[in-house]
């Protein structure tokens, strides 16, 4: 019975792991004011009949802080791009020169600024959910273990470590959203 109740908590500690990776990932995405290819992560062109990301049918490169430069593999796929990169508005101008793509970024306004810090506090706030509920579940999947006749003490002894998990993993998100918020208001 033990070792079930270690499993339990074994499993709400690695959902809640992802879901911080997740975050982090997420954040990686956010265009702050300087060059970086992990925004077209989630932008999608449709490549023969299929939805794939762009650094999957191109190169994404930054020459320089302000520029991102995309080399499709496939000159045929450079206005597929261009519509792409339009359609996920994500506050870039693609420029065509038959070769490549080229994006440049411009200076986060005020007003954008504070939309992303709206997205990336939503953002942490969803990964915060998805520890709480990793944490009920496993404390729901406990208090049934003990039923079942795990003994009562070390039920409460894994109820503790659940929660000490949580506060880590919540405490990781706050810290992750906070650094990002700043990277945002950097100027």
């Amino acid at each position: 019975m033990i070792d079930k109740a270690k499993e339990l908590v074994s499993a709400a500690k690695t959902k809640m792991s992802d879901a911080v990776k997740f975050l982090e990932e997420d954040l990686k995405t956010y265009r702050v004011g300087k060059a970086n290819p992990l925004i077209f992560n989630n932008v999608v062109v449709d490549y023969y009949g299929t939805p794939t990301p762009i650094p999957q049918v191109a190169s994404v490169t930054t020459p320089d802080a302000k520029t991102i430069l995309i080399q499709p593999w496939e000159k045929k796929m450079i206005p597929l791009i261009e519509k792409a990169i339009m359609d996920a508005n994500i506050g870039l101008t693609p420029q065509n020169n038959g070769e490549s793509v080229r994006c440049n970024v411009p200076p986060l306004t005020e007003d954008r600024r504070k939309e992303l810090i709206k997205k990336v506090k939503a953002a942490g706030e969803n990964a915060k959910v998805v520890v709480r509920n990793a944490r009920r579940d496993a404390i729901d999947a406990l208090k049934k273990a003990q039923k079942d006749g795990l003994p009562e003490d070390a039920e409460k002894d894994f109820e503790q470590n659940v929660q000490k998990d949580t506060d880590a993993f919540v405490k990781k998100v706050d810290e992750l959203v906070s650094s990002k918020e700043k990277e945002i208001l950097t100027v």
